[in-house]
């Protein structure tokens, strides 16, 4: 069975939680990290994926894509792509029709849309849990994902994650994920009767949310969530390189905005600069040739700093007014601040959280884990090899949808609004409609003002097959349609099928209720008529949605198995590579050292050969050769540079086998003389007790006066 974990999917790191061992662990990658970088980079011949893509952003900018979180399920033409535009240095380009990126992979101009990068990175975050997890299947996940997120955007999550090679059992906001994770971790200082109210505070690297829910034992409701999606880390790190570059343009006549890498090593370095202001008061700031060969320093302090960020931190004033104003809830109210994210961390954030709830904040989460931590325990929950400590928990609505039909003759009405804003999800409703042919349902958010500017008001469109009209009356037929807003917040019609009202009959309870007795007569049961619906035929749906259909995805997953096989053959390969590398060094090194005495001069001459005919080789046309090749030229010249390494290695033995031979020897010549002093120091130890004996016993013979009886005779 797969063993469930977590994906805190974030817009600058991402982090994974997996459940075992009776409880929740934090995964760390190959370099023992534990957060990956959200970043997907192509080379000449591979990806470079998480901390790779990383480490080589600054020399690779161009084909190295960030923003994922903030690029999925975005049309092209949506206006926060241009946003992303100042945040990541790749080609952003119209993917038919969506966001995506132009790179150079593999020796050619590539294009890849935003739902194949974030599944790239997924598979990356698959391919760490599976080798931290060692063997075990990694299959169920839950992603956690923004608030903020609309239907086509967790759609196109959820196609990422299948395309990775994963099952997406839950599509989960991160700050109700991160709200679980304080409910179970609070667990048991929770009252049973009276609900206490906490606000979850996330601020993030690019945006901000503010949940306020009510906790008792074993329960989670979730009363409001608000958010601002343009606030966040990234706008600080941004006001920063601004002031920065403005210095630097004065002071030795550079513009690093005009120059990709230049801004990327300012950036890079600003994030340091943050976190040692966060607990300084000030910190010198340098950059070592940031451009045109030319080292550029500075200082920062504190006061400074929060000057020019203040009208963006000032943005959290709306942002809680209206998570307290949605809840119905006043500061008062609340029993605890818990805070988390990592920008929560900036001092004049605290300060102001601390003004604006007029309370001192919790931090009693992982402020960088509480996310992953809680889509951990999510996923637990839905596995059925693992047991947890029951927990309920409920998302609301943030926007509320309508279904759209059709009217029918006599029909007034050809609209519903069946999921309301602040309603509770997971949620199931069921309409009816008469009809005597096939028709079709549509949904789409109600208000379309309230969706951030680019995002599709269209969810997606139901058409119901099969509908005929009575075969008794010709009349039209009742058709209900079983609505539901699933546990990820994805809109579907579950069922559709025509139903019959009957007449039947049931027994009326006699308001006394007393138990028939032993010799009681039979009494009469009163029934009575009632009318009742009765499912007759179930119908087809065919559904039209954002998503990608089975055949598209089926492929799309079919190409990330083959990049994948081609990034290990690639690392297989370079490894190959680097293994012959290092063994002619070695053996070169060695033939004239260490195994010098195990080797006739012809062999000695043959290896100097063919080491310098490998290498040769290996500079030249096996720059770029194939694994095989590698292994190949490998163990060419490993078959006589072994044969030597063998007898030094038995010359080695052979000595060790003599040393513990004589180390043993010694060690029971030790014994030996040990046992024989002992055995020398028993006998005179008892030599010595009988000879003390005897001259005791000697010593009274001789002191002992004769009795009087035994008086000799006198003469």
């Amino acid at each position: 069975m797969s063993t469930p974990f977590g994906i805190d999917f974030g817009d600058y790191k991402s982090v994974l939680g997996v459940a075992r061992n009776r409880g929740i662990d934090i995964l760390t990658n190959e370099v023992s990290n534990r957060s990956t970088p959200s970043l997907v980079g192509f080379g000449p011949k591979s990806r470079y994926l998480g901390e790779q893509a990383k480490s080589n952003e600054i020399s690779n900018l161009k084909n190295t894509v960030g923003s994922l979180k903030r690029l999925l399920g975005r049309r092209a033409d949506d206006p926060n792509v241009e946003t992303e535009k100042q945040y990541t240095k790749a080609n952003l380009v119209d993917v038919n029709g969506q966001a995506g990126a132009k790179v150079r992979f593999q020796g050619q101009e590539t294009e890849f849309n935003n739902v194949q990068l974030t599944a790239m990175f997924f598979n990356k975050l698959k391919q760490t849990a599976l080798a931290e997890l060692q063997g075990a299947t990694v299959n169920d996940v839950v992603v956690a994902v923004p608030v903020w997120y609309s239907e086509v955007q967790r759609r196109a999550a959820q196609d990422a994650t299948l395309i990775a090679g994963l099952n997406p059992v839950r599509i989960v906001n991160d700050v109700t994920a991160a709200a679980v994770g304080y409910g179970v971790f609070k667990n048991a200082e929770m009252p049973e009767d009276e609900s206490r109210k906490v606000a979850i505070v996330d601020v993030g690297h690019s945006s901000v949310s503010v949940m306020i829910a009510t906790f008792k034992k074993g329960e989670l409701r979730v009363l409001s969530t608000a958010y601002d999606k343009e606030f966040g880390g990234r706008v600080i790190d941004k006001a920063i390189a601004d002031h920065f570059a403005e210095e630097f343009k004065e002071k030795y006549k550079i513009d690093v905005k005009e120059n990709p890498k230049a801004w990327s090593r300012l950036t890079t370095q600003i994030e340091k600069l943050k976190k040692v202001l966060s607990a300084n008061s000030f910190a010198p700031f340098s950059v070592e040739s940031i451009m045109n060969d030319i080292d550029v320093s500075s200082s920062l302090k504190r006061e400074t700093l929060e000057g020019f960020i203040q009208p963006h931190v000032d943005r959290l004033d709306a942002v809680v007014e209206k998570a307290l104003k949605d809840a119905g809830v006043t500061t008062e109210d609340l029993h605890y601040v818990e805070v988390i994210g990592g920008t929560s961390r900036v001092p004049l954030i605290k300060d102001k959280l601390t003004k604006l709830f007029n309370k001192n904040l919790s931090f009693t989460l992982n402020q960088d884990e509480a996310v992953a931590r809680g889509a951990a325990f999510m996923c637990a929950v839905h596995s059925p090899t693992v047991r947890v400590r029951p927990f309920k928990f409920e998302d609301i609505n943030l926007n509320s949808v309508t279904y759209y039909w059709e009217p029918v003759e006599g029909e007034d009405v050809s609209e519903l609004e069946v999921f309301p804003r602040g309603g509770t999800f997971p949620n199931t409703k069921v309409i009816t409609l008469f009809r005597s042919e096939d028709f079709a349902l549509e949904a789409r958010y109600t208000n379309p003002e309230d969706l951030e500017n680019g995002l599709e008001t269209w969810i997606g469109k139901w058409a119901i097959k099969g509908v005929k009209p009575s075969s008794e009356t010709g009349e039209p037929v009742a058709v209900k349609c079983k609505l539901r807003q699933d546990p990820s917040g994805l809109y579907t019609i579950e069922s559709a099928y025509t139903a019959e009202e009957v007449t039947v009959e049931e027994p009326i309870e006699e308001e006394n209720g007393e138990e028939k007795k032993e010799g009681d007569e039979e009494k009469e049961v009163k029934t009575r008529k009632v009318k009742k619906w009765v499912k007759k035929d179930d119908l087809q749906i065919v559904h039209s949605h954002h998503g990608l259909d089975d055949q598209t995805r089926g492929a799309l997953l079919e190409k990330e198995a083959q990049m994948t096989a081609d990034d290990k053959l690639v690392a297989d390969t370079e490894d190959r590579k680097n293994a012959l590398e290092e063994y002619i060094y070695t053996i070169r090194s060695k033939i004239d050292e260490e195994y010098k005495d195990f080797a006739s001069e012809e062999e000695k001459e043959k290896i100097r050969n063919m080491s310098m005919e490998a290498e040769e080789w290996l500079y030249d046309e096996g720059e770029d050769a194939t694994k095989a090749q590698y292994v190949a030229k490998y163990e060419e010249l490993a078959a006589l540079g072994n044969l030597v390494r063998g007898r030094y290695l038995a010359k080695i033995e052979e000595e060790r086998q003599a040393k513990q031979a004589a180390k043993e020897a010694e060690e029971q010549r030790k014994m030996a003389e040990k046992l024989q002093a002992e055995r020398a120091a028993k006998e005179e130890a008892e030599q010595q007790q009988k000879q003390q004996s005897n001259d005791t016993e000697g010593d009274s013979e001789m002191t002992e006066a004769p009795s009087q009886d035994q008086q000799p005779a006198q003469e």
